[in-house]
């Protein structure tokens, strides 16, 4: 059966209105602990890295630095000077690059060779040995492998 639709008041239909609009949420405002029992999470960006490569990263960019500083006070006693044959400076001061990294690399080559294989174990065991002979067979649309001893 259906109910007749019965006027309500607007003060009641208010009422309704705005009982259906509350929030059902509830947001706590206290302060986070500081610690707690759960284990660290990996967080977003440059994943943790190494000791050893965070030295090696902060050796690279502070042999950039000197390089840049060391050039350029270099570029402008040249620049000063006006006298400075600009193929000779490039000559003597890329001398030690052509030089390093040939040096870098026989130095790499050297630490793995340094570091090669770990010496051969080999393990000797003394006893009855038991073989066996397997033959198996698979057919059908749907196989099935049959062992047999």
């Amino acid at each position: 059966m259906n109910k007749p639709l019965i006027p309500v008041s607007e003060e009641v239909a208010a009422k309704e209105h705005t009982d259906r609009l509350i929030a059902t949420a509830f947001r706590d405002d206290s302060p986070l602990p500081q610690y707690g029992d759960a284990p660290p999470v990996q967080q977003p960006g440059i994943p943790p890295q190494s000791k050893a490569a965070v030295d090696y990263a902060v050796r690279v960019l502070s042999t950039g630095v000197a390089t840049g500083i060391s050039s350029g006070g270099v570029a402008l006693v040249l620049l000063a000077s006006q006298a400075a044959d600009p193929l000779v400076c490039g000559i003597v001061f890329g001398a030690p690059i052509g030089l390093a990294v040939p040096i870098a690399a026989l130095a790499g080559l050297l630490r793995r060779a340094w570091q090669a294989a770990p010496d051969v174990t080999i393990n000797n065991y003394n006893g009855t040995v038991h073989q066996q002979t397997t033959h198996s067979s698979t057919r059908g649309v749907w196989a099935k492998t049959n062992h047999r001893h």
